[in-house]
């Protein structure tokens, strides 16, 4: 039943597009004795990362030693730019996509996604200033400028930065439902509609 959450980050990630979702579910799994999700932190290698603004995050596991993703969480930020070229991140995402149940875009993270082809004729939503660079990536997509997240089949898509905790106790709510999710939003005095 224990989900294992990957969050891919990179530097340049933005800081709260990995640690708004890492809260929310490593928090939903704390109050309720650690039994819900593992949550972890994966980069092409275990070097320290540096983000947006300059935060040296220390990923848990690499491409080579990270263990089965149930989760797949992608960071946005300034950092995508550069992934999108990162041929062995993007086969990385790939493999791991086929065998996870859910695979989540927070902010610009959906650039991977879209070079992947991962969106194509499908609906998506990004950072608010990344829409018309998503248009040259995704041609067939549909920008929902209007949303804070949405989904097509397995993949969900979240809009800028603060969105993706949205998103993430969207999943919380449809995996373990409402009163799990509200039990994790009421200790991070968080508001939720649910």
């Amino acid at each position: 039943m224990k989900k294992t959450v990957g969050i891919f980050i990179f530097n340049e990630a933005e800081v709260l597009d990995f640690a708004g979702p890492f809260e929310v579910f490593s928090v939903t799994s704390q109050l309720n004795n650690y039994q819900l999700f593992n949550v972890f932190t994966v980069s092409k290698t275990t070097e320290p990362i540096i983000a947006v603004n300059g935060l040296s995050v220390n990923p848990e596991f690499n491409f080579n030693n990270c263990p089965h993703i149930d989760i797949l969480i992608i960071a946005g930020g300034q950092g995508s730019n550069e992934q999108i070229k990162d041929n062995e991140a993007l086969e990385w995402i790939k493999k791991i996509h086929l065998n996870t149940e859910l695979t989540l875009s927070i902010c610009s993270g959906s650039r991977l996604l879209g070079v992947l082809g991962l969106l194509d004729n499908s609906p998506y939503c990004t950072h608010n200033e990344v829409y018309d660079d998503m248009q040259k990536i995704v041609p067939t997509g549909f920008p929902q400028k209007e949303k804070r997240y949405i989904s097509s089949n397995k993949i969900f898509t979240s809009g800028g930065i603060s969105a993706g905790i949205d998103l993430s106790f969207h999943i919380v709510k449809k995996l373990y439902g409402k009163d799990i999710a509200q039990k994790t939003a009421d200790y991070m005095e968080y508001d939720i509609t649910i």
